[in-house]
């Protein structure tokens, strides 16, 4: 064999590695850890949330639908999906069109960079990527708002102002809060931080005052009981979202799941040190059941509280939550 053709062997068989690398990250963005995998914990979480709650409040919740009712968010997914699509004429076609699909879009592209199978072992990474999330969390809470105005409906409007007005109004005690532990840890990357409480203490034993700030903020997130009023069905029918069905009422339903999936996932990365834990049961277990025990908690918020009204909320928030916000960040600025 000449120079020549050792050559052209090695060339194929570096193209070839650089191919199945490729193969390989694909297959994490689109199946698993990545899209279909978190629709598909989307729809657990919701079932776990609902099965919960109900339990909570002595009832069944979902229950014929696969076993316990585990397959009933799945089978509302795809009622939603067979049914009509009405548009009305009034609308802004084209941003009516696109919300949905960003509403979507935003929290798949956000978990991309939290930790699930394995510790500091996130499907994208860079120094500063929870600064990124933070961002997108903002431009959710815009893309809301967004999808209010282009229906053009009084009632969508109304929602729409007071989603964007709650969400904003929590954006900022949130936003402090997640950086606490970046300020501790000295990094703004997540799988960094989650790397740090590997080494020392989950962020929930140094920080109490930053895990609970953010689980509330993130219910806020959520749009959940005591924080629905901009959906509230009593006063403004489905708030933000009346004139939407069909097909596209089902990927804001969906979005609403992954954005849950994500607020759990972050504060399993950011405060419970991922998906780290006893090296006999695999990191990925490990973060199922931390990230199950958040949404139980945010099941166990909502059936303590009543609805509060929009005014409540966002005087809560700068009145009681920013204040302890900035006391979680001054003790870690004096603290050793």
């Amino acid at each position: 064999m000449d120079l020549g053709s050792a050559e052209e062997i090695l060339g194929e068989m570096a193209w070839e590695a650089v191919r199945l690398e490729a193969y390989l990250k694909l297959s994490e963005m689109i199946i698993f850890p990545g899209i279909l995998f978190l629709i598909l914990l989307g729809f657990f979480y919701e079932w776990v949330d609902r099965k919960f709650y109900a339990r909570l409040q002595n009832r069944y919740g979902p229950l014929h639908t696969g076993p316990g009712g585990l397959f009933q968010p799945f089978a509302d997914f795809v009622k939603l999906l067979a049914k009509e699509d009405i548009e009305p004429e009034a609308v802004d076609k084209h941003a009516f069109r696109a919300m949905p699909i960003i509403l979507l879009a935003l929290p798949l592209m956000a978990a991309m960079y939290v930790p699930i199978t394995e510790i500091g072992g996130a499907i994208a990474s860079f120094e500063g990527d929870l600064v990124f999330i933070v961002f997108i969390l903002t431009m959710y809470a815009v893309s809301v708002f967004l999808a209010a105005w282009s229906s053009t409906n009084p009632f969508s409007i109304l929602g729409g102002s007071r989603a964007v007005i709650q969400l904003l109004g929590f954006e900022i005690p949130l936003a402090l809060v997640l950086f606490t532990p970046a300020i501790k840890a000295k990094t703004l990357s997540i799988n960094g931080i989650t790397l740090w409480q590997v080494q020392n203490l989950p962020f929930m034993l140094l920080q109490p005052i930053g895990f609970t700030v953010a689980l509330i903020c993130f219910l806020a997130e959520l749009e959940k009981v005591p924080f629905d009023i901009p959906e509230a069905k009593t006063e403004i029918v489905a708030g933000w979202q009346t004139e939407f069905s069909g097909r596209k009422l089902a990927l804001i339903r969906l979005s609403a799941d992954v954005e849950m999936v994500l607020a759990a996932s972050l504060i399993t990365a950011i405060f419970l040190a991922g998906p780290s834990g006893p090296w006999f049961i695999p990191p990925f277990i490990w973060f199922l059941i931390k990230t199950t025990a958040v949404i139980l908690i945010f099941s166990n918020l909502r059936t303590l509280f009543a609805r509060f009204r929009i005014d409540q909320m966002v005087g809560g928030s700068w009145k009681y939550l920013l204040p302890l916000a900035l006391i979680q960040v001054a003790l870690v600025e004096v603290l050793p």
